[in-house]
């Protein structure tokens, strides 16, 4: 509970501390939020509001469990699955950003002139600009041009041309063409530019955002921000197009590759087939072979199967060299066909191939060829060709091998023939082929036709969900950020030129400064006197800076000052700083008590004790000490106080110090202590002279002046130091010349506060405890 309430009580002290800090500079914190506030209207006029776009796509992704329907799978023979990691670089690649650029015209914003800054003419303007070559556009910025919309002429550069017209103008080889989203507008004058592709580019590839729309979801999200809602829209639905169509043309070059190599495979077979039916019909016309023993259909269905494996193994041989043929290529992108090939790793790493060669053309899309992720891939690449070509060849030695084991089978068998006549034996070698070679051409006839309708169903592996959409509201200035933003902005401006005013000033400005740079007590603090008068205190006088004085007064017993101990040396580290003015308002607030007090002015180079007191400054402390007077021609009573006397410097001296060592300053004192119950010396600087060490040892105590933002702070950190040296009898500070902080009249706010003039006493007592 201790703890919590000591927390409690730090952060209640630190918020008051803050304030207290602070709100008396109120006025420069609501000048800089008015300076603000009028800066954050001025931005939100100037500042284009921004809308956001979204669109919303579904990607088949193998590893999230997106199926298409059996009819689809069946039909789509050729589909390949997405990743949508993959897709999302797709989608922001280079390539398909350059494509929407091109396709909307982007490359060259067409504006309205206005008086402060020039709007977007996406929807108001009549005409779309073109440029013939979009790769060789050269930079160029505001060109003038004017549309008539009673005779559809554009005029520029002082010349008029029809709409849809190449244009061989100063800046490059134009085109105005129909604008489809125009809405007709007031305005007849437009300016249009032309940004270079690659910088446009970059640009709409950071306003893009593509995310998943979950980690489980296979759903990509597109959202981009822009003036124009109109256009926003149009982006992204140019994206999913072109996104579509790329994804779609991908599948139809798989399909186009397989059906060039199905119709290779199939003119070849055609070919072998009319021979071997011409043979077939050669054969049984000049032979007159017609009918075959059941011998020989026993024969011929043995061979037959060993033939019809025999051809699937030249299929499959065939097909392996096709392979081997497209891998040693390395023709990227282009997938060899397996069909006829049993063995299912080489479809595996085939299908690994294609895959990595379509993630590697994206992501150099994406990233370019040199980044490391791009040079891993490709080298990954060149890993998976060696292990095709390596299944290849051990696949082809495994066929080879069957091919000579069925051919020697075969060679078996023909041992048997010689038993069947010639005639019929030849015929049925001839039927043999010729069913061998039926067999292959409708394998080939078939997957010519799956190939056929997979390319002819151009089935997407994306679905739009949700079409491009914009937010009926600007998204971008908001009202109150920009506001909240203003204000804090104000806020910290206003605090950090207070800090700097307050904490790189060279002079005392706070209490807790003396307090760090010297280990000696501050047993008073005196606000500035904004008056005129030197002397401040009086019997019916109740102000704040009186009773500053009298609680001085109280505290002259912390530092020794008692009955038997009364004398007070006044001194500062360098004239101006008040000690004459501390010396004479104490002098008076001791005398208020009925005591008899005597000040004395012992700055015998620069005296001015006698002007406050309005005193004659004829004879004095000079002239007892040079022993031309005696104690009584240099005491002068004052006008303040019955019980106040007064001891002038007298006529000034051309050795100070010499004299105050003569002897005599002490003597001065022992008389004037039988006489007074105080005695208060006001003695010069200690830095420009040494009176006061001199004057010091003769005193009990010493009261060393400092004055807000006048006294240097190198002095008050070498009070301690000299101190060390040249002892100063019991000193304790006084902090003098409190001005109020801010800019109010009477929060006196340095040192630890002192609240306001109209407080009570009581209530200053407690602020000074």
């Amino acid at each position: 509970m201790q703890a919590g309430k000591s927390n409690s009580e730090n952060g209640q002290n630190l918020l008051g501390q803050t304030i207290f800090k602070y709100v008396p500079y109120w006025p420069l914190f609501l000048s800089l939020t008015i300076v603000a506030i009028g800066g954050a209207l001025i931005y939100l006029q100037i500042k284009t509001p921004l809308y956001e776009s979204t669109a919303r796509i579904l990607v088949k992704d193998e590893k999230k469990g997106t199926e298409e329907g059996k009819v689809i799978e069946g039909i789509n023979v050729l589909t390949s699955k997405k990743i949508v990691e993959n897709e999302i670089e797709v989608i922001q690649s280079r390539t398909l950003i350059s494509e929407i650029i091109n396709n909307l015209h982007l490359y060259a914003p067409i504006y309205e002139k206005g008086k402060f800054q020039n709007s977007t003419a996406y929807l108001t303007s009549p005409v779309i600009i073109e440029v013939q070559d979009i790769r060789k556009i050269a930079p160029a910025k505001d060109i003038p041009f004017e549309y008539n919309r009673k005779t559809g002429m554009v005029t520029i550069e002082g010349k008029q041309y029809l709409p849809d017209t190449w244009l061989n103008l100063s800046f490059g080889k134009i085109k105005f063409l129909s604008n489809s989203n125009y809405q007709p507008g007031a305005a007849n004058s437009f300016v249009f530019s032309l940004v270079p592709l690659k910088r446009i580019t970059a640009s709409l590839q950071t306003r893009i955002k593509v995310s998943p729309s979950s980690k489980q979801s296979t759903i990509i999200n597109l959202s981009l921000q822009d003036e124009v809602p109109e256009r926003g829209e149009d982006i992204l639905n140019e994206l999913i197009k072109v996104y579509t169509y790329a994804m779609v043309n991908d599948k139809n070059t798989l399909a186009q590759n397989t059906m060039s190599f199905v119709e290779e495979r199939l003119r070849k077979v055609e070919s072998d087939l009319e021979a071997i039916e011409q043979k077939n019909q050669q054969y049984k016309t000049g032979r007159s072979a017609i009918n075959i023993s059941e011998q020989g259909k026993l024969f011929l269905q043995n061979v037959s199967n060993n033939d019809q494996k025999i051809g699937d193994i030249n299929m499959q041989l065939a097909v392996l060299n096709q392979v081997e043929k497209s891998i040693r290529s390395k023709n990227e992108g282009i997938i060899p066909s397996t069909l006829g090939v049993t063995d299912p790793v080489l479809s595996q790493l085939i299908n690994k191939l294609y895959t990595t060669e379509l993630e590697y053309e994206s992501m150099k899309k994406t990233v370019g060829e040199n980044n490391p992720a791009t040079l891993t891939m490709a080298s990954q690449i060149e890993k998976i060709r060696p292990g095709i070509l390596d299944n290849v060849e051990s696949q082809r030695r495994g066929l080879e091998a069957s091919s000579r084991n069925l051919a020697m089978t075969n060679s078996s068998y023909a041992s048997v023939l010689q038993s069947i006549p010639e005639k019929e034996r030849q015929l049925i070698e001839i039927n043999r082929e010729q069913s061998v070679k039926n067999e292959l051409y409708a394998f080939l006839l078939q997957k010519r036709e799956e190939t056929a309708l997979s390319q002819a169903s151009r089935v997407s592996d994306t679905r739009i969900i949700d079409v491009a959409g914009s937010s009926p509201d600007p998204v971008s200035p908001k009202r109150k950020v920009v506001f909240l933003a203003a204000i804090l902005a104000a806020l910290f401006t206003g605090a950090a030129l207070i800090i700097l005013k307050e904490n790189l000033n060279r002079k005392i400005m706070f209490r807790h400064e003396i307090e760090y740079l010297t280990a000696q007590p501050i047993i008073g603090e005196i606000v500035k006197e904004r008056s005129q008068n030197q002397i401040v205190i009086g019997d019916n006088t109740r102000t704040f800076i009186a009773e500053q004085f009298r609680r001085l007064r109280a505290s002259l017993p912390f530092i020794g000052i008692s009955p038997s101990r009364k004398r007070i040396l006044v001194t500062s580290a360098i004239g101006g700083e008040g000690k004459s003015f501390v010396a004479s308002n104490l002098a008076l607030s001791l005398a208020l008590t009925n005591k008899r007090v005597i000040l004395i002015d012992c700055d015998l180079n620069n005296p001015s004790l006698h002007l406050k007191l309005k005193i004659e400054n004829k004879t004095g402390v000079s002239e007892f000490l040079s022993g031309k007077n005696d104690l009584s021609e240099i005491i002068r009573p004052t006008n303040q106080h019955p019980d106040m006397f007064f001891i002038p410097t007298g006529k000034l001296p051309n050795n100070p110090s010499e004299l105050l060592m003569n002897g005599r300053m002490e003597q001065l004192l022992d008389d004037l202590e039988t006489q007074f119950d105080y005695i208060i010396v006001d003695t010069a600087p200690v830095c420009p002279v040494t009176d006061a060490y001199i004057l010091s040892p003769m005193c009990n105590a010493t009261l060393f002046v400092i004055r807000h933002k006048y006294t240097p702070k190198i002095y008050i950190q070498r009070i301690d130091e000299d101190n060390k040296i040249n002892n100063l009898k019991n000193i304790a500070l006084v902090f003098n010349g409190v001005s109020p902080r801010g800019f109010g009249s009477e929060n006196y706010g340095y040192g630890y506060g002192y609240g306001y003039h109209q407080e009570s006493r009581y209530t200053m007592r407690i602020s000074n405890a």
